[in-house]
């Protein structure tokens, strides 16, 4: 559709949304790779070298040069690895600790303009009013045409208690609207909880980062404080990019039984061959107790209703896709993201770094997520009058270079016939116009209001509007599980 958004960043973290990180830090070791260095082609790369030193225009930086060959080289693969220079590697620390300098928006590039993919809750950027789909065309004045997708996300990074004026161009809006915002330190709340009414609680989280198992294990302790008969736990993961995989880990263990298998991954290396299990070494941080531990048996047993969407991805996708296997949860909503490989960390020196994707990730029952994400069980809107912004989402399988689906290679292709591209931008514009923001966790929230309707055995009002294309996925990822399911042994060791 159009010009797709390419890749999504975190304004002040440089991280790709939807990335579940494997985070190893070893020095890269000289290795043998088995076969013979491409010399010729290393004489090409020394070759263009030095005619770029002697021939172009202007005197270039040595290390300028090398830099970017290494980040060009590495970009080539997939859309979520990356090199990662100084600062770009300080922000991805600070990310997984939950906390980083900016404004708090996740953004992609459209049509040479930075698209809004979503705000963070609780930022600056949330606070001013930004909303998902907003196109800002100036920072500081500067207009964003032509420019990089990082270079405008630098533009909007800055120190602490500095101002940076954004120009916004809204669908429903006749003029642009020009917001003043202030950068903070902002720490991600990761996990939010509250009675949503007698009986039956509400659990978000919104990115999985390394205090997520504790604030989680708090959160559900104060609800059980609350109602220690809980009849019913919804844990809503849309719009959750992802995060670190321990915390994945560890909040599937809060409810599966102990030692079931939560995911497990493929790749090269031999440590990329690696079972997960519901077990405090795979989520603990190192020298901490095991925040699960004194949480309620019932928690265990509490019928649960898991809320995805387009925006569920990676470590969020590992969750639903646990729960699914092992029917613990009914997964509701719309279909996820698709992020299904691991990123590794690999330290260059002391303060660089690439993200490389180094594995597949597979779901208990042996499914890969990768290109197709996890269809629910219940297909439902975000509104009862359906979901405005369906037709302008991106999953893994619109991005460039993106891997394939190794169990089911057709999976992430397109079925069934599709809808003009222009006939489709105009009607999901005009029903985005109608439709109203969606507040998680309110009462205006419809896909809440269905899983708690699912609780009380009422009907659920399902999608009205998944054509052929999700219908086929559907299909295809049930066949998929029922065939693991007979191949592959219980989930249960």
């Amino acid at each position: 559709m159009g010009n797709k958004v390419k890749s999504m960043v975190l304004v002040g973290l440089g991280m790709v949304a939807g990335v579940a990180i494997s985070l190893q830090y070893p020095a890269i070791a000289q290795k043998a790779s088995g076969s013979p260095l491409p010399l010729e082609e290393l004489r090409q790369l020394s070759d263009v070298f030095g005619l770029i030193k002697s021939d172009y225009v202007e005197p270039v930086d040595d290390k300028k040069l090398l830099t970017e060959a290494i980040s060009g080289m590495v970009a080539s693969l997939d859309p979520h690895s990356v090199y990662l220079d100084k600062k770009a590697f300080a922000e991805m620390r600070e990310t997984v600790e939950g906390k980083f300098v900016g404004i708090g928006i996740e953004v992609g590039m459209e049509d040479g303009y930075l698209k809004v993919v979503s705000p963070i809750e609780d930022t600056p950027a949330f606070k001013a009013g930004i909303k998902a789909g907003d196109l800002i065309t100036r920072i500081d004045s500067t207009p964003i045409k032509g420019m990089s997708l990082d270079e405008s996300v630098k533009k909007m990074r800055g120190e602490p208690r500095t101002k940076v004026v954004v120009t916004i161009s809204r669908k429903d809006e006749d003029k642009p609207l020009v917001l003043t915002i202030m950068r903070e330190e902002i720490r991600v709340q990761s996990v939010k909880a509250k009675m949503i009414e007698p009986g039956y609680a509400w659990l978000r989280i919104s990115q999985f980062q390394e205090p997520t198992v504790d604030d989680m294990a708090k959160k559900l302790a104060a609800l059980y404080a609350q109602d220690p008969h809980l009849k019913g736990l919804v844990l809503d993961l849309r719009n959750d990019p992802g995060g670190v995989v321990p915390g994945a880990i560890g909040v599937s263990a809060a409810f599966l039984p102990k030692d079931a298998v939560v995911v497990s991954t493929n790749g090269q290396l031999a440590d990329s061959k690696q079972t997960f299990y519901a077990r405090p070494e795979y989520y603990v941080v190192r020298g901490k107790n095991d925040p699960l531990a004194k949480l309620p048996a019932a928690l265990k047993d509490v019928p649960m209703v898991v809320l995805v969407n387009a925006g569920s991805a990676s470590a969020s996708e590992i969750v639903a896709g646990a729960l699914q296997d092992y029917k613990r949860a009914i997964i509701m909503g719309s279909q996820t993201f698709g992020k299904g490989s691991v990123q590794t960390l690999r330290q260059l020196t002391a303060d660089t770094a690439v993200k490389l994707t180094t594995a597949r990730y597979y779901t208990p029952l042996n499914r890969s997520i990768q290109a197709r994400g996890i269809v629910p069980d219940l297909l439902v809107d975000e509104s009862a009058e359906g979901d405005a912004m369906k037709g302008l989402r991106v999953r893994e399988a619109d991005l460039q270079k993106h891997l394939n689906n190794d169990s089911d290679p057709a999976a992430a292709q397109s079925q069934g016939p599709q809808r003009d591209e222009l006939e489709e931008e105009l009607r999901a514009a005009a029903l985005a116009k109608k439709a109203k923001p969606v507040e998680f966790g309110s009462k205006d929230d419809f896909q809440l209001q269905q899983a708690l309707r699912h609780f009380k055995g009422l009907s659920v009002q399902l999608s009205k509007a998944d054509g052929p294309a999700t219908a086929a996925a559907a299909a295809s990822a049930a066949a998929s599980a029922a065939s693991a399911a007979k191949s592959a042994p219980s989930p249960r060791p």
